[in-house]
């Protein structure tokens, strides 16, 4: 069609064709490279953004050690301490920790015995010594650390417990939970001992805040990176702190507009943080949108991952650019199509006119006016061409005589070589199916004449060991299979016409596998074949024909080893498929391969690619492997190998 269109036309559609696909192309391009710069950028960005919450999180974290570290050093407390004043020590550490506004501040004796708790005096006596930051501190430590603290021990303090519950909400692109609801609190903690003169450890006070529903950490982290700033009314910044994957303290909003605690964190951040450890830093679903995001694991005492602190940045201004960006380069690219659209309307009309005066000389000529001449005054190519096509059509004038007299000796020509033809023909009919019944015939031999070779080896082993071992059942009766087979073949030849049908019975392809290779590995075109087997294991046995399938694999192992005269590697691979339906055996070879014209008629009757070949070995297995249900693929690439691949259907599936 578009050959058959006007020549202004062609010009035109062929420019546009250029210009819009170089600029679709730089188009393309161009937003990809723009995206990534812009990407980059936000995540350098966000990944700054993450260490400054980190100096957050962890000033916050020094505070508190300082804090019990302070309570420890006063004389006051260790001589109260020494004298078992526990009246004074209950007022003055209540006063530290409303004034400094903690939530847990606990005094033990030297054993990890609780002897004050602020928040509720009642509770005392238990045993924190296993407690981890108070085990390190009653090694003489003053420690620091984000720890989960259970629900017993939550309990224990006043408000604690029902500040750390959570009802767990459903979060879009969240892995599955089968928990609804959080009870357990993770709070960031310090403990230090109380030592006398001599360094003798008279007690431990430590102390801590709640994170759950906590949220002075992550606004300050907001306030000091991203400013408060707003795109289009909605947050840009945000930061959160998780317990595992659930968010406890977060400025994240929900679509309500309420701050996000108690959704949880995507799959995928899941997954890297929290199980493989990494930092994550990319474009994540954040809730109900998507953020450049960095995430790092919260870490225990024990270096154990029990959360993750967030900072994130809203995408979509970073999309709005990059579109807002492409929207000026793609106006300016239908500006330049434009223009140059109209100075090819000028340019094609000084060619076209021309050419449209010489189209009408030449339907003159058709019409038999050799007297015609073209009159254009151009100097240039077309100018040149006009001058010859006069001289051409003077030519052509002379000739047409010339032409008239060769027509008619021409013509009592063809009529003798037409009779020719046509015996030639008959004849080569005739020869093409003599060659192919003698090519069939040649095949017949050559198939029947692999198994008696197998016979014949066999033969000679069971004489060289006939002194020597009286247990000969094994080849016997692969003398007896191989002979069987003989005739299985010369059947197969019929079959491929009658399509009898297969006598199946259960058996493992494996098996039949290895007494296939076990026939053929002596033989000399196998001397150079490394056959490598990858059978799978647990393969169920399958209703088919033994002899059949048996000849399948024989003839694809043959023709392996002859597309590798110089030598290579045959590998046989079996395995179930995933859906469990099916049988899947391939052969692959490091063979010459198969060009690719001749790959849709490799199993088409009497094609071969080898000299002698019968055409039928492939035919045949088509044909065999249709009868059980099946299929049989094959992919090659030339001078690399090809791959023969096999499906069976399991009794059942």
């Amino acid at each position: 069609m578009f050959l058959n269109l006007p020549l202004r036309v062609k010009f035109v559609l062929s420019f546009l064709f250029v210009i819009l696909f170089g600029g679709i192309l730089t188009l393309t391009l161009g937003t990809r490279l723009e995206h990534r710069t812009i990407i980059s950028l936000a995540q350098a960005k966000v990944r700054h953004d993450l260490a400054s919450a980190w100096m957050v999180y962890n000033d916050k974290l020094n505070d508190i050690r300082d804090i019990v570290r302070w309570s420890a050093s006063l004389e006051t407390v260790k001589d109260a301490v020494q004298n078992n004043d526990n009246d004074f020590l209950l007022q003055h550490l209540t006063r530290v920790r409303k004034d400094l506004m903690l939530d847990v501040l606990n005094l033990t004796d030297a054993s990890g015995r609780v002897l004050i708790r602020t928040s509720r005096p009642e509770e005392m006596g238990d045993d924190q010594s296993k407690y981890p930051l108070v085990k390190k501190a009653m090694e003489g430590k003053t420690v620091k650390a984000t720890q989960i603290m259970p629900i017993e021990d939550l309990r224990k303090e006043k408000g604690l417990a029902e500040r750390a519950y959570l009802r767990i909400l459903p979060t879009p692109k969240a892995a599955p939970s089968s928990k609804e609801y959080e009870e357990e609190g993770m709070l960031i903690m310090a403990a230090t001992p109380i030592l006398d003169e001599t360094g003798k450890i008279l007690g431990i006070i430590y102390g801590g805040i709640l994170l759950n529903g906590n949220n002075e950490i992550v606004d300050r982290v907001k306030e000091i990176v991203f400013k408060d700033e707003k795109y289009k009314g909605r947050e840009i910044g945000t930061a959160t702190i998780f317990q595992h994957d659930l968010r406890i303290s977060t400025n994240v909003k929900s679509v309500n507009g309420e701050r996000a605690i108690g959704t949880r964190v995507s799959r995928e951040v899941n997954q890297a943080v929290l199980k493989e450890g990494k930092s994550w830093i990319h474009r994540a679903f954040v809730v109900n949108d998507w953020y450049i995001s960095a995430y790092e694991p919260i870490r225990d005492i024990n270096d154990e991952i029990i959360g993750i602190l967030y900072v994130g940045m809203l995408e979509k201004p970073y999309v709005d650019l990059r579109n807002r960006v492409m929207a000026t380069f793609t106006g300016m690219a239908i500006l330049s199509v434009i223009l140059l659209l109209i100075i090819l309307y000028f340019i094609t009309s000084s060619i076209t006119k021309p050419l449209l005066q010489m189209v009408s000389a030449t339907n003159k000529i058709a019409k038999g006016d050799l007297n015609h001449k073209v009159d254009i005054d151009f100097q240039d190519e077309i100018g040149q061409l006009s001058h010859s096509f006069n001289q051409m059509t003077e030519n052509l004038k002379k000739a047409n005589e010339k032409l008239v007299q060769w027509g008619k000796t021409l013509e009592k020509r063809v009529e003798e070589r037409t009779q020719e033809l046509r015996e030639m023909q008959n004849s080569l009919v005739q020869s093409e199916k003599m060659a192919s019944l003698g090519k069939m015939a040649a095949g017949v031999a050559h198939e029947i004449n692999n198994p008696l070779t197998s016979i014949l080896l066999n033969t000679h082993l069971i004489l060289e060991r006939l002194t020597k071992n009286s247990d000969l059942q094994e080849n016997l009766s692969l003398i007896a299979e191989e002979t069987s087979r003989c005739s299985n073949i010369v059947r197969g030849l019929l079959e491929f016409s009658r399509q009898n049908p297969p006598e199946k019975t259960y058996a493992d392809v494996n098996e039949i596998i290895d007494l296939t290779i076990g026939v053929l590995e002596n033989q000399v075109v196998f001397q150079n074949i490394e056959i490598q087997k990858r059978l799978g294991n647990n393969l169920p046995q399958i209703q088919i024909d033994r002899n059949k399938i048996k000849q399948v694999f024989w003839n694809l192992m043959i023709n392996a080893a002859e597309a590798m005269p110089e030598g290579g590697t045959l590998t046989i691979t079996t395995l179930i498929s995933d859906d469990t339906k099916s049988i899947e055996i391939n052969f692959k070879d490091t063979g010459m391969g198969i060009p690719k014209t001749s790959i849709n008629k490799l199993f088409d009757p009497f094609f071969t690619t080898k000299a002698g070949g019968t055409g039928l070995g492939l035919a045949v297995s088509y044909g065999i492997i249709e009868q059980h249900g099946g299929k049989i693929e094959v992919s090659s690439q030339e001078g690399k190998g090809s791959t023969f691949r096999i499906i069976l259907p399991v009794l059942g599936s």
